[in-house]
């Protein structure tokens, strides 16, 4: 074992590729361990405009600008026909920046891993990893299928849903209250509005028991999903393919967008994908991205958060490396922002399953700028401070008090043997 590195990071996703790309730019010697062949398949399409500053960091931001589609917010769709309602970011509290990207994630995975090598980090694909030994002067990474390990000082989990050190130590917990099965697949010349909102929001459809996702991801492509309770679709007793199709038949809108489109991929599935580790580092590790947790595709925070969580991870390696005394408080600190920040999303995503958060959402309450605070929820501003956060404490409010009184127009959700109309201005943020 001749090979020694400062950081050896497991997972070549988003966040891997960001941890190893500013760790190299800070002159560290790191290797990017990934089990896949990149490019490879991937859901998590929709970014957030408050990932735009770590782009421009990776110095990715010209390439995304060239190859990625924009986006510029999101709407909201209720499958009843009731409501229609865009969210531009432009239009969010307090927020600096209005736009985002829509983006295959085979080439922007690929993209984000090249530049990461290109920084000088070592990437080595198809390199699974079998397990992890700590002790006092570093970590050992031992590689799956040889008789090989690797030696750094430290190493970040960046291994996504396999969350190599999280299983390891099983501290990996799911959400009970969040059991859902989502199935998903892309699509040419699906039908779209006309426009630039056409080509740049991400569109979810709220119905009763489900909801859609529709994302524009080129001119032509489109990548289409749907998310419902574990336990409906195992009742249903339906393959992933059926299920699918069964549910665009039953909405109006979907019979509509999808007439002359066609299918391009194979249909995906993937169930119970909403957990937390419940340590997310220790004296030698630290975990990132979906290795540390994933809460839910319906706001789009999966690639935000690894982003996030790899840039942070990056920052404080790099200084516990300069100062070794100062890595168990620097170690702490992102632990428990990273848990504050999935708390933040855990109760949003908690709430949009509750039948009261549409009803809500859905009716123009202009009063105390609360559609511009949930905006900027939904664009990824974490630290607005007291602004934001006593304005979700009173959207939060009226949510739980529409269970006990009709304080916003009553939504059935069923699905309308119409498509909705387009956005009523009133409705629109």
């Amino acid at each position: 074992m001749n090979e020694i590195y400062d950081v050896a990071i497991i997972g070549g996703g988003p966040a891997g590729s960001t941890a190893a790309c500013l760790l190299a730019q800070a002159g560290r010697r790191v290797i990017v361990l990934e089990r896949e062949k990149f490019p490879r398949f991937h859901i998590g399409e929709s970014l957030l405009p408050y990932s735009m500053p770590v782009f421009d960091r990776l110095g990715v931001r010209e390439a995304l600008d060239r190859t990625a589609q924009p986006k510029y917010g999101a709407e909201i769709i209720t499958a009843c026909g009731s409501c229609h309602l865009r969210f531009h970011f432009r239009n969010g509290f307090h927020l600096q920046h209005h736009r985002s990207y829509q983006v295959e994630r085979s080439t922007f995975d690929k993209l984000l891993l090249d530049n990461a090598a290109a920084q000088g980090a070592e990437v080595r694909e198809e390199a699974g990893v079998a397990g992890v030994d700590f002790d006092d002067e570093g970590v050992t990474v031992r590689l799956a299928g040889k008789d090989a390990a690797i030696r750094a000082s430290y190493v970040i989990d960046a291994s996504g849903r396999n969350t190599v050190i999280g299983q390891q130590q099983r501290l990996k917990k799911s959400y009970p209250n969040l059991q859902k099965f989502s199935v998903f697949a892309h699509y040419e010349n699906v039908r779209r509005e006309p426009g630039d909102d056409g080509c740049t929001l991400t569109r979810m459809v709220r119905s009763k028991d489900r909801w859609f996702w529709v994302i524009p991801l080129s001119d032509t492509k489109t990548s289409i999903g749907v998310v419902t309770d574990t336990a409906t679709f195992k009742a249903l007793k339906l393959s992933p393919e059926e299920m699918l199709e069964r549910s665009f038949d039953e909405q109006s809108h979907f019979r509509e967008i999808l007439d002359g489109a066609t299918r391009v991929t194979p249909v995906y599935s993937t169930g119970d994908y909403s957990y937390r580790n419940t340590r997310l580092v220790g004296p030698r590790w630290m975990l990132a991205g979906d290795a540390a947790g994933f809460i839910d595709p319906v706001f789009s925070t999966g690639v935000f958060l690894a982003i996030a969580s790899g840039e942070q991870c990056a920052d404080a390696i790099h200084a516990a490396l300069t100062k070794p005394a100062r890595a168990p408080k620097l170690f702490s600190a992102y632990e428990r922002r990273l848990n504050r920040v999935m708390d933040l999303y855990l109760r949003f995503v908690t709430a949009w399953y509750q039948h009261e958060f549409i009803e809500v959402i859905s009716y123009p309450l202009q009063r105390f700028n609360l559609p511009a605070a949930v905006n900027a929820v939904l664009a990824g501003n974490i630290n607005g401070g007291f602004s934001i956060w006593w304005r979700m404490q009173l959207f939060y409010l009226v949510v739980y008090l529409q269970k006990f009184a009709t304080l916003c127009p009553r939504l059935s959700l069923v699905p309308s043997p119409k498509s909705p109309q387009p956005a009523d201005p009133a409705c629109v943020r």
